[in-house]
């Protein structure tokens, strides 16, 4: 849990992370958030499978059923995933509107519930995703009965973005950008529940940033930063983690996933559902502009493959 990618919704799916793995080996991955419906109702395999390489790799679910909650944790647990975390921030209407999300913040005995009921149902660790409060019910006091609701009924690991959300009058965007950050609220969550492992989500964009947070808290979680500037992530076996291995060459991550972009063409992919998680690779060096430019002029050609990737490399170079 030292460090994670967040989940982000249309982001964080199967190719992104199989992107991101190739940057860092120890880096924990999150699905996209996956409704309790989706998984239920739908087509399962096409939320649920990735590469094993992806490891370690949490699902995040979306729901307020516990049972259908529980049925889905073993449907995740079943299929190899490391980790079950229950979305309790996402702030969205349409999140809303399906009762789960930052609005279940207003029910902590009915979270309670459903992580009890997931914590029965899998033996692989049941975590949280939340917000430090939601409207006006953002008193650290209120903050500390949420998370003793969570604690006692068995979660193992609480990622705590530290701003509150607005249900009403702000967008999601504006969620993740208005409401002040307030890691001193972690800090203290911390000092409260010192045998709970907590990790800190929000504002964090550079590897020495989440090495100071790491003296405080146990880990954190890194979102859009991650997803815009992957490079970031480059170090962070090294800087994070202890792990000696030298910091893999950008292109050199490029010639490996060459194989993989070949294999889901074969299986009819479409070439710009992987190279759309490419464009941020080459951040800030000379060349990252032409890359971009000619992943997203040529992505969408006709018959475009893999030497798309390698045309628009060259071009940094």
């Amino acid at each position: 849990m030292r460090l994670s990618v967040a989940p982000m919704l249309d982001w964080t799916d199967r190719h992104c992370r199989y992107f991101l793995r190739l940057i860092s080996r120890h880096t924990r991955l999150y699905t996209e958030m996956v409704t309790t419906g989706a998984l239920i109702h739908g087509d399962r395999a096409r939320f649920l499978r990735y590469d094993p390489s992806e490891h370690p790799l949490a699902l995040q679910l979306g729901g307020s059923a516990p049972a259908e909650l529980a049925a889905c944790a073993r449907m995740g647990a079943d299929w190899g995933y490391d980790e079950i975390n229950l979305n309790l921030g996402c702030p969205s209407d349409r999140v809303q509107s399906g009762r789960f999300g930052a609005c279940l913040m207003a029910e902590p005995a009915l979270v309670g519930d459903c992580v009890a009921t997931m914590k029965a149902a899998v033996a692989i660790p049941v975590t949280a995703k939340l917000r430090i409060g939601i409207d006006d019910r953002d008193s650290y006091e209120e903050l500390v009965a949420f998370v003793s609701a969570l604690v006692e009924a068995g979660c193992d690991a609480l990622i705590v973005h530290a701003r509150k959300a607005w249900l009403k009058g702000l967008s999601p965007r504006e969620n993740r950008e208005i409401p002040p950050l307030r890691y001193d609220w972690v800090y203290r969550l911390k000092e409260d529940f010192p045998d709970v492992p907590i990790a800190l989500n929000g504002g964090v964009t550079r590897l020495a940033q989440a090495a100071d947070i790491l003296t405080r808290v146990d880990g954190v979680m890194i979102g859009r930063a991650a997803y815009q500037d992957p490079w970031l992530l480059a170090e962070a076996d090294r800087v994070i983690f202890g792990d000696p291995h030298p910091v893999p060459d950008a292109h050199a991550v490029i010639d490996a996933l060459i194989p993989y972009v070949e294999r889901e063409l074969a299986a009819g992919v479409p070439l710009n559902s992987i190279a759309r998680h490419l464009l941020g690779l080459f951040q800030g060096r000379p060349g990252a502009r032409a890359w971009r430019r000619h992943l997203s002029e040529e992505v969408h050609r006709q018959g475009a493959d893999a030497e798309v990737l390698r045309a628009a490399a060259a071009r940094v170079r």
